[in-house]
């Protein structure tokens, strides 16, 4: 199995070429992100991939924004992701990652919502990853469990880093069968680090954080070699450090205490030693706190 690690677009500064020659740059595999709007944009990012071999993930978000409308329907977010879809078709991506659904939405709208999305998956034969993720349907690891036990067939982008954010702890130390549940379903990882007070650590490469990300590796390292037991010839991965909020800023100057692109470099350094390091086993759930 081989590990495949992808450049986000979120936090980039500059234009889709720049982000491309950053990624081949840095040994990435390809570009995480929005689908650009305008098919001119499109058609010329297209080529920059294939120009530098890199592949892409397309990310479709439903509701409006980020943050969804909490007035807007399952019609609307629904909607939203075919329209994402249909933008993306043409970059040929790997799959569609979306952060869709609402957390207020109650468990039987929930369910309604996520068989349609399935239906959209077998209509346009394109795996479709939900990310967990606070303010939507996936925002606990408890409503996620639900949902997937209504909906097997459901495939999840795993963020853990916002569970730890939701829950105020390293939540996924907590039970192996949940974590096993979600290993089950996982098609894609975020690799950030997450904390008790929020979804990504100041700088991972900070001592005090020691704790933080090891958990978070070990974590991941589990669903590695799940996947690999498995015979999954490969895992995709995002390191995910990104800004809006995420990333610290000294106050009064509102300078960022860390360079996003530099932490994303560090953690794919650290991911790649990790992944080669591995020591792959058959587990039992008890076996992966």
């Amino acid at each position: 199995m081989i590990l495949k690690l992808f450049k986000p677009l979120w936090g980039h500064q500059g234009t889709l070429r720049e982000a491309v020659r950053q990624a081949a740059e840095a040994s990435f595999s390809g570009i995480e992100g929005p689908p650009p709007k305008s098919k001119s944009d499109r058609n010329a990012f297209d080529a920059d991939l294939k120009e530098n071999g890199l592949e892409y993930i397309a990310e479709v978000v439903t509701g409006g924004d980020y943050v969804p409308d909490p007035t807007l329907d399952p019609s609307r977010h629904l909607d939203d992701l075919r329209k994402g879809i249909e933008r993306s078709l043409s970059l040929d991506p790997l799959f569609i990652n979306t952060m869709t659904g609402l957390d207020a939405w109650p468990m039987t709208k929930q369910v309604t919502y996520f068989e349609k999305v399935l239906e959209l998956q077998d209509q346009y034969d394109l795996t479709i990853t939900v990310e967990t993720h606070r303010s939507r349907s996936t925002y606990t690891p408890w409503q996620t469990a639900e949902l997937l036990r209504y909906l097997p067939g459901l495939k999840l982008n795993c963020d853990f880093s916002h569970w730890c954010c939701v829950s105020e702890r390293l939540v996924l130390n907590d039970d192996p069968d949940l974590f096993y549940l979600f290993m089950k379903a996982c098609r894609h990882l975020h690799a950030r680090i997450g904390y008790a007070q929020g979804p990504q650590v100041p700088d991972p490469r900070a001592p005090e954080y020691a704790t933080e990300v090891e958990a978070h590796f070990r974590w991941w390292k589990h669903v590695w070699n799940f996947m690999e037991a498995c015979g999954r010839e490969s895992v995709t991965m995002t390191p995910e450090f990104g800004p809006d909020g995420y990333l610290h800023q000294e106050p009064y100057t509102q300078e960022p205490v860390a360079d996003l692109w530099e932490v994303n470099c560090w953690m794919a350094g650290e991911l790649r030693e990790a992944f080669a390091a591995r020591t792959s086993s058959s587990m039992t759930a008890t076996q992966l706190s």
